[in-house]
């Protein structure tokens, strides 16, 4: 008796186990309606399959068992049979109906980007986010960059992996919770795909095409996701990062954030001291730069040069400005000129040309920038 009770102990828990470890491959439930949605539509879909491949499956098996050949059953011979072809044209045709309808439902919810309360433009890059909050005419009220965080030295192995390794940014876009979000999605480079599993939505961000999705979160929390198109040989690199913020919370930080936005475009004017300069630098460097040159500016030649007493960072100071906002076609060296204001690209110039021993002599100041690039 212990046997058998041990026994079946044994089979529940394998069972549970199954089940659980079936959760975890399942797709998740989400957050939003929309997610919940796609979820109960994937079951009943499923559902409908499984039910399906076991009424297929047990008349096939039933049959072979029961009218097989050693019993002398003869196969039976029929030709043109009207009955069984309407049977198998309708059944299908009403399994179809029934899977088409619930479909049809959710896909006119997804796409239903009306009435929103506000709209973001996510642009991808190679390998970044950046996100662009947009007034009611949709002009650009302030922007910035999402960048991944995860160390170079967790990446390399050459320390352990964090909580949140490969999905943790710098810059997380910010939300309010119970309004609806208007996302445009689009890319300025290659093919990217916006996607973030707790919201069931997913966009692919296509260069010259703005593709449209919404979503309305109603928990406050942090929501992780990454970009599911392959985009590069960095493509695991650019994770997108979703914080949800109370609706007064939020109200108060985008304040927060426009006041900024004001005293950046000041700034565009304004005359920097070296000392200004070399510490913006080394955090613009650090951000956008560091990935491919390194920290110490040695690069990994031939593809990523070095920057250290070269003839990029000691020649002509316009030169040295217009490859950073122009790039390198054809080459890793990207475009910063739509990424980088022009306070960010004078101070970065000035770094490189005055970090690791290098002493260009010079001074890098926005308004140099301006008159360069026509910002």
């Amino acid at each position: 008796m212990k046997h058998k009770l041990s026994f079946a102990g044994a089979m529940i828990g394998l069972l549970m186990a199954g089940i659980a470890s079936a959760d975890e491959l399942n797709m998740p439930v989400g957050v939003t309606d929309i997610s919940r949605q796609v979820y109960d539509l994937h079951m009943t879909i499923f559902l409908i399959c499984v039910a399906i491949g076991v009424v297929v499956f047990g008349v096939m098996f039933w049959s072979i068992i029961h009218h097989r050949r050693s019993q002398g059953h003869e196969a039976e011979q029929f030709h043109e049979s009207t009955r069984l072809e309407i049977a198998w044209t309708i059944v299908p045709t009403l399994i179809l109906i029934a899977m088409a309808v619930p479909a049809t439902q959710v896909l006119i919810a997804m796409y239903d980007t009306g009435g929103e309360d506000m709209t973001v433009e996510v642009r991808g890059y190679q390998w970044k986010w950046q996100y662009k909050y947009l007034d009611d005419d949709f002009n650009n009220t302030f922007s910035f960059f999402s960048n991944l965080t995860t160390s170079q030295d967790e990446i390399y192995d050459k320390s352990a992996k964090g909580e949140h390794y490969l999905l943790e940014v710098d810059n997380p876009l910010r939300i309010p919770a119970n309004r609806k979000v208007r996302f445009l999605v689009t890319a300025e480079d290659v093919i990217h795909a916006w996607w973030v599993p707790d919201f069931g939505i997913k966009r692919d961000a296509v260069p010259g095409i703005l593709n449209e999705l919404w979503t309305i979160v109603p928990e406050p929390g942090v929501y992780r996701g990454q970009c599911t198109e392959l985009c590069g040989k960095d493509h695991g690199f650019m994770p997108v990062v979703v914080e949800v913020l109370p609706e007064d919370e939020f109200d108060a930080w985008y304040a927060a954030e426009v006041e900024n936005e004001a005293v950046r475009k000041e700034a565009l004017s304004k005359t920097f001291t070296h000392e200004e300069l070399m510490a913006e630098g080394e955090q613009v460097y650090a951000t956008f730069c560091a990935s491919c040159h390194q920290a110490n500016g040695q690069g990994v030649p031939p593809v990523f040069p070095s920057l250290v007493g070269t003839e990029v960072v000691t020649g002509p100071r316009d030169d040295h400005i217009r490859l950073i906002i122009e790039g390198v076609p054809g080459s890793a060296m990207q475009a910063f000129g739509r990424q980088l204001d022009a306070a960010q690209l004078a101070a970065v110039t000035h770094y490189e040309r005055h970090a690791w021993g290098n002493d260009a002599g010079d001074i890098t100041q926005p308004r140099d920038v301006i008159e360069l690039s026509g910002q």
